[in-house]
């Protein structure tokens, strides 16, 4: 063998030596745990950011990565162009390999906000304000701002994904529910729990929440029963609000429902004390008195007829089926038995009896 041939043979030789070594120390370093505090950590990646700018963020954001290491590991494995934005948690003891796998994954934190059926929009807002992942957009906004800025550019999207999927869709104009007030809030936002991306825009669930309101009560709208005394789908929606604050006992809520129709059909007052409690707001002592029952308000229902001006909270999908398709009965009467339940009358003779039966204990 010439001396040229050993010289080649021996330069590729340590070349290829130096090849093994460096990428069994990449490998060795890719395995290593990271040592991360606090821990879990919560890290943002940017949109469109570089393979380099994604490392950068990382190290800069509290993962002890090593820039150009993590630039070769993504670049050998392929997944450079993989790298997803949004916020990560890291916890002390994840490797560079895990590190690099996680966000190519996209695997972000998600979190939850959760409407309970019931609650009326301002206990929705209280709760919506409060939550530490969310911006804090809507916080200046009065209801009337807010809702403009909802129907400005809410988008209708599939009611099974509505009140899951953190991402918004393309905006496209969405008008009032039939019968809503533009700028009155109460009622349309449907009570659900609502995953999103941490720092995900607060006016962004208040817009998935009124969509998929919007939906459910239109579907539930198209497959009502007949002849119901509703005008509007928001009339419908009123009536939901009240069933669900009546009664919170499945069986009960179409007989409910059916009290309430009966009424409408009959031109009776609906008589119900939670419209009264709705209506006198903040004054509300925790107990209605007489002088509540004949305080007015737009919302007294003992001292007005029909329907209230506006829902008197948000109702959950039983409630919407029960206003929808009440149950066949001549009920224009029911009072509470104090476990939970309730007792229908077809007549004021018989309430009467209930009424001492269950509440004066007679």
């Amino acid at each position: 063998m010439s001396l040229f041939k050993k010289v080649l043979f021996a330069t590729a030789a340590v070349a290829t030596v130096a090849v093994v070594a460096a990428c069994g120390a990449v490998w060795y370093w890719a395995r290593t745990p990271l040592q991360i505090t606090p821990s879990p950590l919560d890290v943002t990646i940017k949109p469109r950011s570089s393979l380099r700018s994604v490392a950068v963020q990382l190290r800069r954001g509290g993962v002890p990565v090593e820039p150009r290491l993590f630039v070769l590991m993504a670049r050998v494995l392929g997944l450079s162009s993989q790298l997803k934005s949004g916020n990560y948690a890291f916890s002390a003891g994840v490797t560079p390999y895990g590190v690099l796998q996680k966000v190519a994954r996209g695997d972000v934190n998600q979190y939850v906000v959760t409407i309970i059926e019931g609650w009326t929009f301002r206990r929705m807002r209280d709760e919506i304000n409060a939550h530490p992942a969310l911006c804090h957009d809507s916080a200046a906004l009065s209801d009337a701002q807010l809702m403009r800025v909802i129907l400005a550019d809410i988008a209708p999207t599939d009611p099974r994904a509505a009140g899951t999927s953190p991402a918004s869709p393309p905006a496209r104009r969405m008008p009032a529910l039939q019968g809503a007030p533009a700028q009155e809030p109460e009622g349309l936002f449907f009570p659900d729990t609502y995953l999103f991306d941490k720092n995900t825009s607060d006016l962004d669930i208040y817009r998935r929440a009124y969509r998929l309101m919007h939906l459910r009560v239109q579907q539930a709208w198209e497959g009502r029963a007949l002849g119901l005394p509703y005008a509007t789908p928001y009339d419908a929606l009123k009536v939901a609000s009240i069933v669900e604050k009546e009664t919170g006992r499945a069986q009960d809520r179409p007989l409910v429902a059916a009290v309430l129709v009966n009424r409408l059909r009959l031109s009776m007052p609906l008589q119900t004390d939670p419209t009264v409690i709705y209506g006198l707001g903040t004054s509300y002592a925790g107990r209605l008195r007489k002088q509540d029952l004949q305080t007015d308000t737009p919302y007294n229902t003992y001292m007005r007829g029909g329907l209230p001006p506006t829902p008197i909270a948000l109702p959950g999908n039983a409630s919407l089926e029960a206003a929808l398709h009440p149950a066949a009965s001549s009920a224009l009467y029911f009072v509470a038995r104090g476990d939970g339940s309730s007792h229908f009358s077809d007549n004021l003779g018989d309430h009467n009896k209930a009424v001492d039966k269950y509440i004066r204990g007679q």
